[in-house]
């Protein structure tokens, strides 16, 4: 799977109740309304053990945002390892992880597109925005090599083209400007990707 996980640094129980706390509030209501006590209130934690274990809020929002993405990747690995052979349906089954994650996990949308919506560019959020667009590099990359290893030609623009139907889906999500957006994606994909005619494709042994 292209680019690694950051490592993630085992949590202390009163550590993990303030990330637990933080992730709800932070997708619930956004990032800058919540404030550093309403979080330690939540968590039942002092102010001070909040900053004495992240040592930042920001630095509580790039966790939050990075056990997010762990858990998502997981999850796309998991329905990757179901459908093991080179193809399109392998590369539909990203759409397929997206379809059975979404509503339990994301009924507002992507954490880092929402999180990149709320910052302004300042010092204080550069950490934020650069785990946000890590995120989005990562799944671009996961779509670029499964379609290269099924023999696509060109899988930098088809990769592209394929973000973009996943990308529309997840903002629909939250928007809930109609239902099933993901389905609605991996259709399109499917159609995108399937008149390729074998001329249209290199093989796998000329790259």
């Amino acid at each position: 799977m292209p680019q690694e996980t950051p490592q993630l640094v085992p949590l202390t129980p009163g550590a993990q109740r303030v990330l637990d706390a933080a992730s709800r509030l932070f997708y619930e209501r956004g990032i800058h309304t919540v404030g550093v006590d309403t979080i330690a209130a939540a968590a039942g934690v002092t102010k001070k053990t909040l900053y004495d274990r992240f040592g930042s809020k920001e630095a509580l929002v790039v966790s939050y945002l990075q056990h997010r993405d762990a858990r998502w990747r997981d999850h796309v690995a998991a329905h990757l390892a179901r459908v093991p052979e080179p193809g399109v349906d392998r590369v539909l089954a990203v759409f397929d992880a997206a379809i059975t994650w979404s509503d339990e996990n994301s009924p507002k949308g992507c954490s880092a597109i929402n999180a990149r919506a709320e910052i302004d560019g300042g010092d204080d959020e550069r950490l934020v925005l650069a785990e946000a667009s890590r995120q989005k590099t990562w799944l671009l990359s996961v779509f670029h090599e499964l379609l290269a290893e099924a023999g696509f030609d060109h899988p930098d623009r088809r990769a592209e083209a394929i973000m973009l139907l996943y990308e529309g889906a997840i903002v629909t999500v939250g928007m809930g400007t109609f239902n099933g957006p993901f389905l609605v994606a991996r259709d399109c994909a499917r159609t995108l990707l399937e008149p390729a005619s074998p001329q249209d494709r290199a093989a796998p042994s000329a790259r």
